[in-house]
């Protein structure tokens, strides 16, 4: 199967997908990549620019058809706070060290890290190990969703 574009998540009709594919945040950011999909059939990503891939997203297939992206669970931080303000507080000690955060209401997951979790305890929060699918927030000056740069699997 070969997936030339992209049908963002909601604006295709879900009686066209015949397979899925699970893919985590790190390879969700690509133009090109071949992927075994959930039946075990091969799924050449080959679209004309890098795309980050959102779960829910489809790929839409040369030979007719949508290959769904369902993002890959992964180890996590759900960071809490005892109030509105301490969360601001921690979201900023985050940004400064400009790591990849997914902001929530009323919580922000990042990748398990055992220094920054420290941190966060330091600056009044909780920070719990998960596994929950993550899409942080697109860099401020970046249109592609993602902010690292990654090289294709070509």
């Amino acid at each position: 199967m070969r997936a030339l574009a992209v049908a963002p998540a909601g604006a295709w009709n879900p009686e066209e997908e015949i397979d899925r594919v699970r893919i985590d945040f790190d390879r969700r950011h690509r133009r090109r990549l071949v992927l075994p999909t959930v039946s075990g059939a091969d799924l050449l990503i080959d679209l004309s620019e890098a795309h980050h891939l959102r779960d829910g997203d489809g790929l839409r297939l040369a030979e007719g058809g949508i290959v769904r992206v369902v993002a890959e669970p992964e180890s996590l931080l759900e960071i809490r706070a005892p109030n509105q303000d301490a969360l601001v507080r921690i979201a900023w000690h985050l940004g400064n060290r400009h790591l990849p955060v997914q902001l929530l209401l009323g919580r922000i997951l990042i990748r398990t890290d055992h220094v920054i979790a420290d941190m966060v305890r330091r600056l009044g929060g909780t920070a719990t190990a998960i596994e929950a699918p993550f899409d942080p927030e697109p860099g401020a000056y970046e249109s592609s969703g993602h902010h690292h740069h990654h090289h294709d699997d070509d």
